[in-house]
């Protein structure tokens, strides 16, 4: 969509909350600008193997910041906040985001207020961790912490667990991703720009439906199950011959199915027709798939289950899951013109027309400031 083309992005920003959201921005064709600390820059251009064998852009940091160009301002001094304040006046910046603690929106000029009188309808979005009130910092895990996301994750018997990705960062940046399209909206319909706060806190915590309507409305505390659903059996992890899968039954007529193969048949019992009994004797009906998935391979159990149409999944490592083939012909990817080094990088969510139209490929992760000189007229 040419329109997106037309759009200009100016971020603020560090970590993966906001970087994630402006790489989805960027895969719309978006032109983001990453704006960074001339000395101290994002501390995730730190953060895993030097790949590149240069500073500042480890393999950490080329995970989501393909399709962006990069700038460096101190906006600490009032030189910096000039030139800041022409960059969004000059380049009509249409989206301003942020990261940053509350306390500093002002002391570095980044505030809404400020930006509103340089750009009457500019979209202002302020990501924080506990709400523009609170300068209390935020990780990722703390939010999960602090929001239930970690006390729903691990065995029944064992500690509370991270999320395998970070969810707070991610499930933040999807729910800004949708907050700035809103504005988008708004604006193009009344002219009018936004203010938009958003509390990664809020966002982890709006994530628990099921959890917190039952606990706070009938009083039935739920906590962490494993892989074994709360309310659906069975559904979980089961082992075989070579590997797991994860078995899915969301209803008694796939019970029924599933009972009608022969191996199963043995567990068609009147006590397990609905999936209030099932539930009931949970542990011990999972013991006895689990005994029959053993004596099985994966690929076995994957075309009998399919074949009565019953969800059902190998449980894929990384590779596995880059190399099939819904996933493989998605992939995004980008080039680096210094290094010839050539980076594959995760599907979108979906499909976007900027994307057809570059084949896939989005420009390589961008140095520190290293479009001074194009955006700022600066050296590099």
């Amino acid at each position: 969509m040419d329109l997106f083309k037309k759009i200009k992005v100016l971020s603020l920003e560090q970590a993966i909350v906001l970087p994630y959201l402006t790489y989805r921005l960027a895969m719309d064709g978006m032109k983001v600008i990453r704006m960074e600390h001339p000395v101290h820059g994002d501390p995730n251009r730190m953060i895993g193997e030097n790949v590149l064998g240069e500073e500042r852009m480890n393999a950490y940091f080329l995970c989501i910041n393909a399709g962006k160009k990069a700038v460096t301002l101190n906006l600490a001094e009032p030189e910096g906040q000039r030139m800041f304040r022409s960059l969004v006046r000059d380049l009509k910046i249409d989206i301003f985001a942020t990261n940053q603690l509350p306390r500093n929106y002002e002391k570095l000029g980044i505030d809404y207020e400020t930006l509103k009188a340089l750009r009457p309808d500019i979209i202002w979005l302020g990501v924080t961790g506990f709400g523009p009130e609170s300068n209390e910092p935020a990780y990722d895990p703390i939010l999960q912490a602090r929001s239930g996301l970690m006390e729903m994750t691990g065995e029944a018997d064992g500690d509370p667990q991270v999320t395998g990705i970070p969810l707070p960062d991610k499930g933040t940046s999807e729910h800004a991703y949708g907050l700035v399209m809103k504005a988008l909206f708004k604006r193009e319909a009344t002219g009018e720009g936004s203010c938009i706060h958003l509390s990664m806190f809020e966002s982890s915590a709006s994530w628990l439906t099921v959890p917190i309507t039952l606990s706070a409305s009938f009083g039935q505390p739920l906590t962490r199950r494993g892989n074994t659903h709360a309310f659906f059996c069975p559904v979980s992890v089961y082992q075989t011959r070579n590997g797991f899968v994860y078995v899915a039954v969301g209803n008694d007529r796939q019970w029924k199915s599933l009972v009608s193969l022969e191996p199963f048949k043995h567990l068609d019992k009147p006590e397990y027709e609905k999936n209030e009994g099932r539930i009931q004797d949970v542990k011990h009906l999972n013991q006895s798939i689990s005994e029959i998935t053993r004596n099985h391979t994966s690929e076995e159990l994957i075309e009998l289950f399919h074949s009565i149409t019953v969800p059902i999944s190998r449980i894929n490592r990384i590779p596995e899951v880059v190399a099939d083939p819904l996933i493989e012909t998605r992939l995004l990817h980008s080039h680096d013109p210094i290094t010839g080094t050539q980076l594959t990088l995760a599907p979108p969510p979906y499909m976007t027309p900027f994307l057809e139209a570059t084949h896939r490929h989005l420009s390589f992760p961008p140095r520190l400031g290293e479009h001074n000189q194009e955006i700022l007229k600066l050296d590099a």
